[in-house]
């Protein structure tokens, strides 16, 4: 009961459009146990999994002769479709059926050489594009002569081609029919490539179709390229993420413009199509912490009320620590693409064990993005109001409260560097973030000083895959040019709570006054370390240990190290971790308390 196929004898002969069609290869209801065929064979492991997927599963075995012998010949045919598309033109396929009561569908594979490949040609469809295009899309097809001739490869070379042809300004390009030549004496496979490029496109501006207010005169300013300027897909892409990164839009469509409208110049055109999300937005929540304070707040936010893909925020906040009532708006892409114009006003009211602060504050910042996620910033913030804060005078060794009317100016700049892979739940790589503060107090008391900090983590994967991480942190600050008692409270350092170190309360690292009120410092220091481990699917464990200090010199003071340790539970979902910890202060002082817990959204840092 066996039949056999011949191997291929002629010379040369059209590459069959079942070595291209490996999509239309049946796949079984994966749900069966049974294979519709066994395979026999001296086979390497990669091609015997590949044909146990193409001759797929069946609903139970043969239940005759003649079915084994359908399933044997429908099998053998999935698996010579697979041959040809791996590059295997000579194969002795045979379907055999053994067994009388309880038949069994078998085919026995010989595959035989492998065909490679004869260096590849393309044949261009008049008229043809420039010669050094031609030259940048033959070197693109990148199939070396001699590599085995597999279907999934030349198709691949000619996609490379088409891309190439695109960002060199040629996006009409198409494929006509290929030509693929077996040859069987010399075992190669040559491709002949047929191109139509189609003409050169050269960019016409920007047209915007959108039913919501944005200025299309904004948009046209945002296109990375010039008029005339040759087609490229990357400047098409990079005006659509700038749309994108606004935050205002719910859809945003960049593309260009169909050949037939062509303006009499040649050019054509990009058409930008705009969604907008709701314009008006009403939000509450709430918040409640033992360790950081407990609130209710609102926003109200009104997207491109201006035109330009802006965002105006109202937020009314009562809260333990931080109240506020306060708008601020922020303007992207302001003078340069990437650069973010943001502006704040505010009343606040800030009520902490160290100090009482009342005052109104204003503020202008400017950000420059560079790359997906880092920038940098430069800006202006002026603060003025009363201030009632408690102190410790280091001349009389006791402790003080005053009550001070003042206006602070500070000029700040930042930078945040992020080399991470995930901005909630990275695995690998680092980040950096560094702010400088110049600042001018004038009112009851007058000093000028520079206040800086900078923090780094990093995260190091070490099993199977970032299945278990390593992470650190190390966060540094001095303010130089003052003294305790003259820099306003709400600019000294303070540790402790769930940014910082964990298992102590708000402000609870350092020093304290006798009442225990927490000691602002001139300098800080914390570090932390995590072990973050997947136990299954979409659940994890974390190890922590968190330590910092507060200093009163301009270098960090290592003398008062605070520790902590805790663990904590993450359950993963498809935006990031929701994160639970559970942190005990090793060495508590009078006023703290046994453990602090806390839940937020994305890992600790």
């Amino acid at each position: 009961m066996t039949s056999r196929s011949s191997p291929f004898r002629s010379i040369t002969s059209a590459f069959l459009a079942a070595a291209f069609g490996l999509g239309a290869i049946g796949v079984a209801n994966t749900a069966s146990a049974d294979p519709r065929a066994q395979i026999r064979g001296d086979l390497d492991a990669e091609l015997r999994t590949a044909m146990t997927r193409a001759i797929g599963e069946a609903d139970g075995p043969p239940t005759n002769g003649f079915d084994a012998r359908r399933r044997a010949r429908a099998a053998m045919a999935s698996v010579e479709a697979l041959l040809r598309s791996e590059g295997y033109y000579q194969p002795t396929l045979a379907d055999i059926v053994e067994g009388e009561d309880n038949p069994i569908a078998i085919v026995e594979i010989t595959p035989g050489p492998r065909f490679v490949l004869a260096a590849p040609t393309i044949q261009w469809i008049t008229p043809e594009p420039a010669p050094e295009v031609i030259r940048t899309a033959q070197a693109e097809i990148a199939l070396e002569p001699g590599d085995p001739g597999r279907a999934a490869d030349i198709i691949a070379g000619e996609g490379r081609i088409i891309a190439r042809l695109a960002r060199e300004g040629y996006p009409d390009a198409v494929t006509q029919p290929r030509r693929v030549v077996v040859d069987h004496a010399a075992l190669t496979v040559a491709p002949t490539f047929n191109i139509n490029s189609g003409p050169l496109v050269r960019l016409d501006g920007v047209r915007v179709e959108t039913r919501g207010p944005t200025n299309p005169a904004w948009v046209m300013g945002l296109a990375p390229w010039n008029e005339d300027q040759r087609y490229d897909p990357e400047l098409v892409a990079e005006l659509e993420r700038r749309l994108l990164e606004t935050g205002v839009y719910d859809g945003v469509a960049v593309a260009l413009t169909p050949a037939d409208q062509t303006n009499p110049a040649g050019n054509r055109p990009i058409v930008v199509t705009l969604t907008d999300r709701p314009r008006r937005i009403l939000e509450a929540g709430a918040t409640f912490s033992t360790a950081d304070g407990s609130g209710v707040n609102g926003l109200w936010t009104w997207y491109n009320r201006f035109g330009r893909a802006d965002t105006l925020r109202f937020e009314a906040r009562l809260a333990t620590i931080d109240s506020r009532i306060g708008a601020d708006l922020s303007l992207p892409h302001w003078r340069t693409p990437g650069e973010t114009l943001a502006l704040s006003a505010a009343i606040v009211n800030e009520d902490t064990d160290a100090y009482r602060r009342t005052a109104a504050v204003v503020s202008a910042d400017l950000r420059q993005r560079i790359g997906k996620i880092s920038y940098y910033s430069y800006g202006v913030g002026l603060d003025a109001g009363r201030y009632n804060e408690n102190r410790f005078d280091p001349i009389t060794r006791a402790p003080v409260s005053f009550d001070r009317d003042l206006a602070i100016l500070t000029a700040r700049g930042s930078a945040y560097i992020d080399q991470s892979n995930d901005p909630l739940n990275p695995t690998t790589g680092w980040r950096m973030t560094l702010n400088v503060q110049p600042t001018a107090v004038a009112g009851e008391d007058t000093v000028l000083f520079l206040r800086t900090e900078a923090q780094t983590t990093a995260y190091m994967p070490v099993q199977d895959n970032g299945r278990t991480v390593l992470a650190g942190r190390l966060r540094l600050g001095s303010i130089l040019g003052g003294d305790e008692l003259s820099v306003p409270s709400d600019r000294l350092f303070y540790s402790g709570g769930g940014g910082s170190v964990r298992g102590y309360g708000y402000q609870g690292v350092g020093p304290r006054l006798p009442d225990n009120t927490p000691r602002g410092g001139l300098s800080l220091f914390e570090v932390s370390a995590e072990v973050r481990h997947d136990v299954g699917k979409g659940f994890g464990v974390v190890g922590f240990v968190d330590a910092g200090a507060i200093g009163f010199a301009e270098t960090p003071d290592f003398s008062d190290l605070r520790y902590a340790v805790g663990i904590g539970a993450r359950y993963n979902l498809s935006f990031g971790p929701i994160r639970a910890d559970i942190a005990f202060p090793l060495d508590k002082r009078e006023g703290d308390a046994g453990f602090q817990v806390y839940v937020s959204i994305g890992q600790a840092f």
